[in-house]
């Protein structure tokens, strides 16, 4: 239906984005499975098989906010923009910048920061085909 692409209604769309990323990761044999015992139950769950590939992506975003930054999110790769907006949902921007020495841990906590502090609807507003990426953040910063 057409409420499957209705940014507004993101919110309830999201719910198995996590399940099907895990399930795509899987089957490019990124991530395995695995079922582990917590106490009362057993929970499925994803560890990393690639780990060279982990360390790309890490990497590519440290990059991305470091050496190629564009200070402007309309000239900035969809790509890396997504990736940037999806681990700030997560909650690993800290992790994927805790590597680096304290000055350029601070230069990128600052920009991505000042990137995710942006109005999402201002930004979707000036196209370049990011507007779902910015209904993503809207979406995270509402819940």
């Amino acid at each position: 239906s057409g409420e499957t692409w209705n940014p507004f209604k993101l919110q309830y769309q999201l719910r198995n984005v996590r399940e099907r990323l895990a399930k795509a990761l899987v089957e490019k044999g990124i991530l395995t499975t695995e079922k582990q015992n917590f106490l009362l139950f057993d929970m499925t769950t994803h560890p990393v098989s690639n780990a060279s590939e982990k360390q790309r992506l890490l990497k590519r975003l440290q990059e991305s906010v470091l050496e190629r930054w564009v200070n402007e999110p309309q000239r900035m790769e969809r790509r890396t923009l997504a990736l940037l907006v999806l681990a700030h949902a997560s909650d690993v921007l800290e992790n994927v910048f805790a590597s680096l020495a304290d000055d350029k841990y601070d230069l990128a906590m600052n920009r991505t920061k000042d990137l995710l502090d942006m109005d999402p609807e201002v930004e979707a507003a000036k196209g370049r085909g990011t507007e779902m990426i910015w209904a993503v953040l809207a979406a995270f910063n509402k819940s």
